[in-house]
């Protein structure tokens, strides 16, 4: 395998403190990336970047960012161009969720899981594509935005649903996205995790418990995998990092407006 195969790109990614986020940029950096790594939490994305740059192989900038807020998404994108000289890639990851069965969920619950996961993914976009434009088109390759869905995105559970709209309206800005900014020669390409453990998993786990979906924390994703996922196990962020690697990669570039699933089989199409 090409362990290089992001050398030269500059890469802007988003919730990256901890989970997939971190895990992407330490592999993108591990395939020469350099990467421009963004938060809420700040001494998060600076221990991250901290170990990118210890290990020597791409380089890593961290800033604090509030993905619901189009300035932090401008100022990371030129913090981007600052360090690196451009923005080849951005890597849309920030996500929250929060689950309430259907009767309960209220207007805070709505608005903190619609603005983070889908607002933010617009304002990364359209903040990406506006500095990419404005450095012309590269001569080989496209450049490429990754926004990240989910299983969600094809799929609605009832505990879920407003994380449920919010996915499905990240697949809706993948293939719109795709369509509005190829004139620019920019792809828009995602792929979609299932069942990931992870911090927001834990947390998601403890929350399971407290609206009565589950009786003990752990049970969740021992019973996802026994019941819907067709490899029989959850997934880390080991298993998926290859594949957003390679939607950052010239190997995708005759790739656009594109989910891939990578769930362990929950989703098959």
């Amino acid at each position: 395998m090409d362990t290089q195969r992001l050398a030269g790109k500059n890469v802007m990614i988003t919730g990256a403190a901890q989970g997939m986020g971190a895990a992407n940029a330490e592999y993108f950096a591990a395939q020469g990336a350099n990467v421009c790594i963004g938060d809420v939490n700040l001494d998060g994305v600076q221990e991250v970047a901290e170990r990118i740059n210890g290990a020597g192989n791409g380089k890593a900038v961290a800033l604090r960012m509030d993905v619901t807020n189009r300035a932090d998404n401008a100022s990371a994108v030129a913090k981007t161009v600052e360090s690196f000289g451009s923005i080849n890639v951005a890597f849309l990851n920030a996500g929250v969720n929060k689950p309430r069965m259907f009767m309960d969920i209220d207007e805070d619950n709505w608005d903190m899981i619609m603005n983070i996961n889908a607002k933010g993914v617009l304002l990364g976009m359209q903040e990406a594509a506006r500095a990419m434009i404005s450095q012309g088109p590269m001569e080989e390759h496209p450049y490429k935005i990754v926004p990240v869905g989910s299983i969600l995105s094809r799929t609605a559970f009832l505990d879920v649903i407003p994380y449920s709209c919010s996915k499905y309206a990240v697949l809706a800005m993948i293939i719109g996205g795709a369509k509005a900014l190829w004139e620019h020669k920019i792809t828009v390409n995602g792929y979609a995790p299932g069942v990931v453990r992870t911090e927001l998993w834990e947390q998601l786990d403890k929350d399971l418990v407290e609206i009565g979906m589950f009786e003990e924390e752990g049970q969740s994703m021992d019973y996802l995998a026994d019941t819907m996922i067709t490899m029989k196990r959850y997934s880390y962020p080991d298993d998926v990092k290859g594949t957003a690697a390679f939607l950052c990669s010239d190997d995708s570039d005759y790739m656009t407006g594109q989910l891939i699933m990578i769930d362990g089989g929950i989703v098959m199409q």
